[in-house]
Order: structure tokens, then sequence, then C-alpha cells
């Protein structure tokens, strides 16, 4: 068989004509060939091109990916939007005298800087004042519990009387300093063997470990009750945020999962990410309200909620098309939901959603943009030979096929003020639980995880409803945790 390669203008002359047609087409066949090849390897070129170019900006890849080499910041946030320093409304948190210090130290004034006069006989005009905060030397405080014994007159028999509740032991730690300890590993992520340094040094005495383990065991089997009440609210919350996140269990990927409002917090760990998981919280299945979060595919195979998507992924993404692809739509796209956000947030009460035409107005911008997008991206014409299956698609056409599909839930914000532009809540009570995972690297058990997320649970809803951590975990160490109180109608 004659080789392509080897073939010049004198062979081509000796050949007939069925010859010269058979070399032809294979000529042509292989260009096809090779087409399909370039081809392939251009959009490989390109995916490897988009691997090395996201980071924590343009894309849902965490900051803790980006190295040590940080992205430029290109904060969507207006210059100006904001003056540095306290806002506007905020209360600041300057020290103030208190009308009745504890303790009140005199300084007098024994002579006369100026003419060293003796006035130690004169009395005093006036006093300036000055306070200082601080606390006072810190030491346990033991107390010893005695029961009297007697004889019985009667019988003759010794009668002891009976200890209080909880004092069992002949030494042993009060709750106080129980509480203390939990409210340290589990609000503060201090770490149990530097938790014992830190009681050590300011009392002289620590727990053990598992005395620490037992007293959170016990903290997590107290406040069932509230977080029981916590879920029932989060099932009939009008809004609710949704998250998950990847957490060593066991030496195992296991996965947290995050349901909040601005009122509550739910946290449960499970093996699986998707429909398995987040069914075992006992929220979604249920839950009827206007589901918030970034587009997880699984969160979509629960049909009773109306889904919003958290935007500022969307903008992350827009950004990067616009800057890896060159795609004026997606920097026009970024700017029109900032637009649409800035309008939202200038509407005044009561109004609940922006007028009807205004809405009209911003969804054919909207549809504007996304016909530019698929101009700017057609489907192939010519997908390369021998693949098989569905060609994958670009970074900018998977973003025009969701935001096309899921256009009501995109702009969910517009249509009700009750839906915010993003799922930054969400993903600020899941940001506490890595911070965990980032100080003590994983848990050893799968109860330990599961007693975190309880507590980490109750913690969390009592301090967004007001209540003072360390009260609302010695309540529950006492059996009498802190319910979350109904989300006003």
């Amino acid at each position: 068989m004659l080789r392509l390669e080897k073939l010049d203008r004198e062979h081509l002359d000796k050949l007939d004509k069925e010859t010269l047609l058979d070399l032809l087409l294979a000529a042509l066949a292989r260009i096809d060939d090779l087409e399909g090849l370039v081809a392939e390897q251009a959009v490989l070129i390109q995916q490897l091109q988009d691997q090395v170019v996201k980071n924590s900006s343009n894309s849902s890849k965490p900051p803790s990916s980006d190295g040590l080499k940080k992205p430029k910041s290109r904060s969507l946030r207006q210059k100006g939007q904001h003056p540095l320093g306290g806002q506007p409304g905020h209360q600041g948190n300057t020290l103030k005298m208190v009308a009745e210090p504890d303790h009140v130290v005199l300084h007098d004034v024994g002579h006369c800087p100026h003419c060293q006069c003796d006035l130690a006989a004169i009395a005093a005009v006036g006093y300036e004042r000055r306070q200082v905060f601080d606390i006072p030397p810190i030491r346990l405080e033991v107390t010893e519990h005695q029961v009297a014994v007697k004889p019985c007159p009667a019988c003759g028999q010794g009668v002891k009387g009976e200890f209080p509740p909880g004092v069992t032991q002949a030494t042993q730690y009060g709750p106080r300093l129980k509480v203390q300890a939990s409210y340290l590993n589990i609000y503060h992520f201090i770490p149990l063997a530097r938790l014992d340094e830190l009681l050590t040094d300011l009392y002289g005495q620590s727990p053990t470990e598992a005395v620490l383990i037992q007293t959170n065991d016990l903290l997590a089997a107290h406040v069932k009750p509230s977080l029981a009440v916590s879920k029932q609210q989060l099932v009939s919350a009008p809004v609710a945020h949704f998250d998950e996140s990847g957490l060593r269990v066991e030496n195992k990927l296991q996965w947290l999962h995050v349901v909040s409002t601005p009122e509550l917090t739910h946290y449960h760990v499970h093996a699986k990410r998707g429909q398995e998981g987040m069914t075992a919280g006992g929220i979604l299945p249920e839950f009827r309200g206007k589901a918030v979060h970034d587009h997880f595919a699984s969160y979509l195979q629960f049909d009773n909620s109306q889904h919003c998507f958290c935007n500022v992924h969307h903008l992350r993404e827009l950004q990067f098309v616009a800057e890896q692809y060159q795609q004026s739509w997606a920097s026009d796209m970024t700017h029109l939901l900032l637009s649409i956000k800035a309008e939202v947030a200038a509407t005044p009460a009561p109004a609940m959603s922006l007028p009807a035409d205004r809405l009209a107005h911003y969804e054919a911008e909207y549809d504007k943009l996304m016909a530019e997008g698929r101009a700017a991206n057609p489907p192939p014409t010519n997908p390369p030979p021998k693949k098989r299956g569905r060609r994958k698609q670009t970074p900018p056409q998977n973003l025009l096929d969701r935001l096309r599909k899921h256009k009501s839930g995109v702009l969910a914000f517009m249509y009700d003020f009750a839906v915010p532009f993003d799922n930054n809540l969400a993903e600020r009570d899941v940001r506490m639980v890595k911070v965990k995972q980032k100080v003590s690297g994983a848990f050893r058990t799968k109860n330990g995880a599961d007693t975190f997320c309880a507590l980490r649970s109750y913690i969390s809803t009592a301090r967004k409803q007001g209540q003072n951590v360390m009260d609302a975990l010695y309540d529950a160490f006492l059996g009498n945790p802190f319910i979350p109180y109904p989300r006003e109608a």
C-alpha cells in the first residue's frame, strides 16, 4: 500500500485514475481524523486552562485551595458603598462607668504641689473618678456537703441524710466548671489536650478527657427537646437555607448538612452527600417553603419546595466566563443581577416585591442577555468522530443552561423580598464547623461528630435568639434546655 507521506509529483504522474481516487479519499479521511483530533485537543487545552485560572473569587472553590499565592481581590461591592468604621445605627461597645463599683479606692492629696502646704486636714470639695474593669484572682471554690448520721432511738439502726442530686463522689467537679469546659471545646474549638492545659493554668485543676467527653454527651442528650422544636420550626419555615460540606469522621470522608434561618440552625452528619444524606436530616423531605441553596443537583430531587439559588455563586461563574472566555454577556448579566439587588434593597417597606413593570423590565433584560449568551456559545456542528455519548459542554454553556432552566429560582429574590440574594446564612454556619475541623483535624468517632452537631445546633440557635450561650448550656446541664421561640407570623 502506498504511504501518503512518501508520495511526490513524480510518483503521482505514474499512477492511474483509480489509484489516485483511492489516495484522495484516504487523504480526506485522514484530514477528518486530524481535524477531530485537533478539536479534541483544543477542548482539552481549554479545560486545563479553565482549571488553572479557577480560584475562590471566580468559582466555588474554597479559599483554602488558593494556596500561598492568594488571588487578586475582585470584590463585587461597589467602591464607597460602605464607609470605614461603624455604620449608621451601629451601637458601639465603648466601656462605660457603672453607678455602683465593687470596690472604691480613695487616693488623698497630702501637700499642695505649688506651695507645699499640708492638706491632710482639708476636706475634699469633690472627687474625680476613674474605673478599672478586671477579674478577681481565679480559683476553684470547694463546697463540702455533709450528711448527718444519727442512731434511731426506736430500732437502733443508723440513719444517714441524703446528698443533693448529682453529688455522687467523694470528690468531683461541679456543673459550672464542666459547662465552661464544654463551652470552650464546642463553641471555641479548643481541643481536649489544650483544654486540659488551659484549665490547669487557670484553676490548678482540670477534668480528665473522659469527664469532658461524658459532659458533652450528657449535654447532647439534654438538648434533644430543644433540637426537636427547632426541627419542627425549620420544617414549617417559609424560607430556609441549605448547604453541605465534607467532614472527616473516623478517618473517612462524610458530609456535614446544615439547615439555617436567621433564628434557627440544625446540623447533622451523614456518610452520603446527596439525597440520602439530606433525607436523613428529617427536614428537607417535609419542607414546603422556599429552599435557598447553591444548585447542587440533589436538592432538586425534593419537588415539594420551591428552589431558589445563590446568586453569589452565579456572580463568580459569570466572572470566570467574562475573564476566561471574554464574553460580554456574562459581564452584563453580573451588572443586571447587582442592579436588581440594589433596587430590591432600596425599595421601602412594606413592599415585599418589585412593582410589576420593574419585574417585566428585568425579565426582558434577562432574556435578552440569555439570547446573547446562546449566540456566543452555539452547539458544535461537527462533533469529533468515534466518540460515543453526549459531548461535554463548556462552562459558559453549562451556566447558560442553568440560568435558562431555573430563571424563576435565580430571580426569586426580586419576586419575594423574604428570599435573599445569596446563601450566605447557611455558608456562615458551615464555615464555623470547618474551622473546628481545621483546628482539630477530624472527629475520631461518629458519636463525637453527632454530639458536636447537636451541641453546635443548640448553641447557634441560642446565639441567634439572643441567649447567653453559657447560661443556655448550664440550663441544659441541669435538664432545662433553652427552647426556641416560635417564629412571628
